[in-house]
């Protein structure tokens, strides 16, 4: 059984995580298949948007713990070579989602644990059922986070929250998450699909080169002073304004008409 399914709808390139049984827990294979996924959308001009989901009661419950237990009767040095192995092999995968050029949407539900905590903090937009919640849980197992969620979760909550959330380990309700800005919004469970297929839909006819550059833009913020941001901002205006999809939002605007962007 393939451990990611892919399917378009329309500009709308949907990713599903297909390990239902272990509640959609990461392994190898699931990690080159994701990046495989994800190889297309870098070189499909027709997709606009992502829409990441997982099969089954949970979106994501981490790593494969049974996997980690099969590796404890090694001795020490192998398993520290085998996990420092298996968790550099998620980097590449982390970059392209990190450098998604498109808008990038989760619809997630009951677990969202350990890299799936990471996974959703990748995402753009994250839309929660009411009955999911968070959790890193990497202190529960007497490990780190991984992922890249000590770079991002400090970031999105401040330091001491993300302390408080990485070193006790605890759930943090879909509403809470939504507070603290690590979703955009908690739905019902029964509407959580149509919620974020419209989500995906109203960002796939945006303006795609301006997403693309206001994110590339807000990820760079951290590492630039002020005087830099503001020459990136200028240099990103300027090639924005030579796009086809901001004649047409000029366009709308004068003319009091919704814009049609192409996506260009």
């Amino acid at each position: 059984m393939n451990t990611i399914l892919t399917s378009s709808q329309g500009p709308v390139y949907e990713i599903l995580l297909n390990r239902p049984q272990s509640l959609n827990a990461l392994n190898e294979e699931m990690m080159r298949e994701f990046s495989s996924a994800l190889d297309l959308v870098a070189t499909d001009a027709k997709i606009r948007c992502v829409l990441l989901k997982g099969a089954g009661a949970s979106f994501m419950a981490g790593g494969d713990i049974k996997m980690f237990h099969q590796e404890l009767g090694r001795p020490p040095a192998q398993i520290r070579e085998r996990f420092q192995e298996f968790v550099g092999a998620l980097h590449p995968l982390i970059e392209k989602l990190a450098n998604l050029r498109v808008p990038l949407v989760a619809a997630v539900q009951g677990a969202v644990a350990g890299f799936g905590v990471s996974l959703t903090m990748l995402c753009d937009f994250v839309v929660a059922a009411e009955d999911s919640y968070f959790t890193l849980a990497y202190i529960h197992l007497g490990t780190t986070p991984d992922g890249s969620s000590t770079w991002f979760l400090p970031r999105l909550v401040g330091l001491r929250r993300a302390k408080e959330i990485a070193m006790l380990g605890e759930r943090i309700p879909a509403a809470e998450a939504v507070r603290l800005g690590l979703a955009y919004k908690a739905v019902p469970r029964g509407a959580l699909e149509a919620e974020a297929a419209n989500l995906a839909a109203r960002l796939a006819a945006g303006p795609t080169r301006a997403y693309g550059n206001t994110k590339a833009l807000l990820h760079a913020s951290f590492s630039r002073n002020l005087v830099e941001q503001m020459d990136a901002e200028v240099a990103s205006f300027a090639e924005c304004a030579s796009n086809p999809d901001f004649a047409e939002g000029v366009k709308a605007f004068v003319e009091r008409r919704k814009p049609t962007f192409s996506g260009t």
